[in-house]
C-alpha cells in the first residue's frame, strides 16, 4: 500500500507503516484515513507477523493539524477526530504485535497513535504528551481512555491537566514509553524487536492481545463520553483563543468559557 501520506513497506515478516507528511506529520483527516487503510492491510496480510509504526527520523507525529481545526466548530471537527480515533482503533485491533518507533515528538494525536500500539520505543531526545489542554480542548481520539489504562489515573490526570511535554527518560519512568535508545537507533531498535516478535507464536500473541483488550471493559462508553466532551469544547472561546495563540506563536489567554 502506498498512499499520499502513508505507505506500508514489508521486509521479511515485518511491515513498517510509514507516516510521511512533512514537516510534522500533522494528522489531518486524509492522513488518518490512510492510516486506517494501512492498519487493515497489515492486519489482513498473513505474511506480516509484526508491525512498526514510524514517522521518520525527524519526528513521529506532532498531533492534529491545528491550522485546519482552528476555525472549526463541533460539526466540522467531528469527521476529523472520528478518522483519527478510527486509525487508533484499527491499529489497536491488528492481531499482531505493533511497535511505535518514536523519534523526537509524539504529541497529542501522535501520542494517541502510540498509545494504540503494544510497545513504544523512544529516542533519548524524544518528548511525548497530550498537550491539548493548552489549546482549550482535551484529547479526542482515545487519549483520556488509553492513558489511564497504561499508567493509572493519578499520572494520567497530571499529564492531561498540565498538557506538558514529557522527556524520554521521565516518560520511561512513568511508563509512557517502554524503552529509550539513542536517537539514531530508534527505528533499527524497533525493527529488531519486531523481528523478534515475528519469530514467536504470533497467533497466540494475537489471541492474548484480543483478550487483554477485552479486559479493559467500558472503553466504548469512555470513548463516547470523550467524543461528546471534545466536540462541546469546539463551541468555547478558550478553544478559539488556544488555537489562535498557537498559530500566532504566543501564550494563550484563557477565560474559562
Amino acid at each position: 500500500m502506498r498512499g499520499e501520506f502513508v505507505r506500508v513497506e514489508v521486509a521479511g515478516a515485518v511491515a513498517t507503516i510509514r507516516l510521511d507528511r512533512p514537516p510534522a506529520n500533522a494528522l489531518s483527516r486524509p492522513v488518518s484515513l490512510e492510516l486506517q487503510e494501512a492498519a487493515r492491510a497489515v492486519a489482513g496480510d498473513p505474511a506480516v507477523r509484526a508491525v512498526v509504526l514510524w514517522g521518520g527520523e525527524r519526528i513521529f507525529a506532532a498531533g492534529a493539524d491545528i491550522a485546519e481545526m482552528a476555525e472549526q466548530g463541533p460539526a466540522e471537527v467531528e469527521p476529523q477526530v472520528a478518522a483519527l480515533e478510527g486509525a487508533c482503533r484499527e491499529l489497536e485491533a491488528v492481531p499482531k504485535p505493533v511497535l511505535a518507533a518514536i523519534s523526537r515528538y509524539a504529541l497529542g494525536g501522535g501520542y494517541e497513535l502510540a498509545l494504540a500500539c503494544d510497545v513504544r520505543i523512544a529516542g533519548a531526545d524524544a518528548k511525548v504528551g497530550l498537550p491539548e489542554i493548552r489549546l482549550g480542548i482535551i484529547p479526542g481520539a482515545g487519549g483520556t481512555q488509553r492513558l489511564p489504562r497504561l499508567v493509572g489515573l493519578r499520572v494520567a490526570r497530571e499529564l492531561i491537566y498540565s498538557g506538558r511535554h514529557v522527556p524520554a527518560e521521565e516518560a520511561l519512568r512513568l511508563g509512557l514509553v517502554d524503552r529509550v535508545v539513542p536517537p539514531e537507533e530508534v527505528y533499527p531498535a524497533a525493527l529488531a524487536e519486531a523481528e523478534g516478535w515475528a519469530r514467536g507464536p504470533t497467533r497466540a500473541i494475537g489471541a492474548a492481545k484480543a483478550a487483554l483488550r477485552a479486559a479493559a471493559a467500558g472503553l466504548d462508553e469512555g470513548l463516547a463520553v470523550e467524543r461528546r466532551e471534545f466536540l462541546r469544547l469546539f463551541e468555547t472561546r478558550d478553544k478559539a483563543e488556544g488555537m489562535r495563540a498557537f498559530l500566532e506563536k504566543r501564550e494563550p489567554r484563557f477565560e474559562g468559557r
